[in-house]
């Protein structure tokens, strides 16, 4: 145990960088993946055929093909079309990407479940495009996606695991380098586990937070909308 604290000393501002990298990519790629996702879902919810086609060939292709072969196919094959990025770019533009396939769909789901007859019934009062958005369409179309959204972020938070492979010095990285010079690995994994799984319930915890507020801010909208 005191040789375990020992490698946890020696390596500890390895595993802080490599910790700070995990959740700074996270939040990067996530916020790309809501973005994105956001406006993919609104073209395949209002777009013609001439946007959705190409917007669900793209989300298609993404929820379609591992997270790992999409990685691998622009960090190593990027040079060889004239595209050369570093790791961390592509950890966090890759994440995103990703991300934002399962994102559109939530979103187009969220807006598909707007009643129909709250929008006429707005329209019938005069309110206009905007404010109908503003105050019938996002609300609801918040509360709806809030539980989807929290589990596609935990899962893209645990996804962060597979940057490794393309050498990007987040935590996992930090890990197995400290395994592999040490040949210890129960308390090294133990500690990255534990952290993975205390950053999770963070997001989870804040999740149904956010669920219960934005839940509170809607009741007076959906009964003023009907």
């Amino acid at each position: 145990m005191s040789a375990d604290l020992s490698l946890m000393t020696t390596y500890g501002p390895q595993l802080i960088e490599g910790f700070r990298l995990t959740v700074l990519i996270w939040l990067s790629g996530s916020a790309l993946a809501v973005a994105l996702g956001f406006v993919l879902g609104l073209i395949l919810s209002v777009g013609g055929p001439a946007l959705t086609l190409p917007v669900r060939a793209y989300v298609e292709f993404f929820r379609g093909t591992p997270l790992l072969a999409q990685l691998f196919l622009a960090y190593y094959g990027g040079p060889s079309i004239g595209i050369t990025l570093d790791a961390v770019t592509v950890g966090v533009c890759g994440l995103g990407l990703y991300g934002a396939a399962y994102f559109a769909e939530i979103f187009r789901a969220g807006f598909a479940s707007i009643p129909e007859g709250q929008l006429e019934a707005a329209r019938s009062f005069g309110l206009s495009r905007r404010k109908r958005i503003r105050y019938i369409i996002l609300p609801q179309l918040l509360v709806l996606a809030v539980p989807a959204s929290v589990n596609l972020l935990i899962i893209l938070l645990k996804d962060t695991a597979i940057l490794s492979i393309v050498t990007v010095p987040e935590l996992t990285f930090q890990v197995t380098g400290m395994t592999l010079e040490t040949f210890t690995f129960v308390a090294p994994f133990a500690a990255l586990a534990a952290l993975y799984w205390a950053l999770t319930e963070l997001v989870a915890f804040l999740g149904r937070r956010a669920e219960l507020r934005l839940g509170v801010y809607l009741r007076p909208e959906v009964r003023a909308a009907g």
